[in-house]
């Protein structure tokens, strides 16, 4: 008893037992879903039934999907817009809220926060009222002269409106990320900056970019996964996704149609395996190239 309590305040032991109940449910609930899926990939299903071994068949069919393109173009597409963004725009609010020329900045913080933790259910009711052909951005854009379009009925406005969506609800959650990073820049360089005569912008690319590199860098990665699992807001704003001219479908989206409608579990797990590994190639790329660069003063 008394070597078991002595092992529990070991220096060594520690680690691990606060490390173990993450580890636990990162290889219930992530590792062995994702081995099953491979699994899975190589069979064939018939209904809810496996048929049997097909190996790489599977594989072969999601390339003749004639449905891939489409979806993979309009996730490409989306997760581009969702950059553009996604990360300019909750930088500069962050930095703008960290200058400390902001009264009661947490407020806004919270207030810009919110959007995330909205029910899926409010969202989807809310964006097809302002997203409608006379709903409240066609009635705003129209104050400035801009006519109504019909984001929701027309395949091309499809991937605009997600990404309107989008922003919506992850520009307070990365306001966030970039205010953690901003916090840790010393103030000190901020006082010579201003000692030597730079300027806002000046300042802003010398000294705030460089120190924050690490954040941006996450974001970026954040980002680009979230693009890539592209599901909620197609599936939100057109009843099951089925949006006109498949203008919003993405990759994460055939994923279920293909499971789910079509009960073809194996081909699904085919392109859930494939996406897993464009998602990974395209991460471990950035961080070769950006990881350990610093932005140039």
């Amino acid at each position: 008893m008394e070597r078991a309590r002595s092992l529990g305040f070991s220096a060594r032991v520690a680690p691990y037992v606060f490390v173990a109940p993450f580890l636990a449910i990162f290889i219930v609930f992530r590792v062995v879903p994702t081995i099953y899926a491979v699994v899975i990939s190589t069979q064939q299903w018939e209904g809810t039934d496996v048929v049997g071994f097909v190996g790489l068949t599977n594989y072969a069919k999601v390339f003749s999907n004639p449905s891939l393109g489409k979806a993979f173009n309009n996730t490409v597409f989306y997760t581009l817009g969702t950059l553009l963004v996604l990360i300019p725009i909750p930088l500069i609010l962050a930095a703008f809220l960290d200058s400390g020329r902001v009264v009661k900045q947490t407020v806004f913080r919270v207030a810009l926060f919110l959007p995330a933790l909205t029910s899926l259910v409010v969202v989807s009711v809310l964006f097809r009222i302002v997203l409608a052909k006379e709903g409240l951005l066609n009635a705003a854009l129209g104050q400035a002269g801009v006519p109504n379009n019909a984001w929701l009925e027309a395949s091309n406005l499809s991937i605009p409106a997600m990404i309107i969506v989008a922003a919506w609800r992850w520009t307070g959650i990365n306001i966030i990320y970039f205010s953690s990073g901003l916090v840790n820049v010393p103030r000190d360089l901020y006082e010579a900056a201003a000692l030597d005569g730079a300027n806002a912008w000046r300042t802003f690319r010398s000294i705030t970019l460089p120190m924050i590199q690490p954040t941006v860098l996450f974001v970026v990665v954040l980002s680009i996964i979230g693009g890539f699992q592209l599901f909620v807001e197609p599936y939100l704003l057109w009843s099951f996704g089925n949006s006109p001219g498949n203008g919003g479908l993405s990759v994460a989206l055939l994923i279920y149609k293909t499971a789910f409608n079509n009960f073809n579990f194996g081909q699904a797990s085919a392109m859930g395996v494939l996406l897993a590994l464009v998602i990974l190639v395209v991460s471990v790329i950035q961080f070769r190239l950006f990881g350990g660069r610093r932005f140039e003063r």
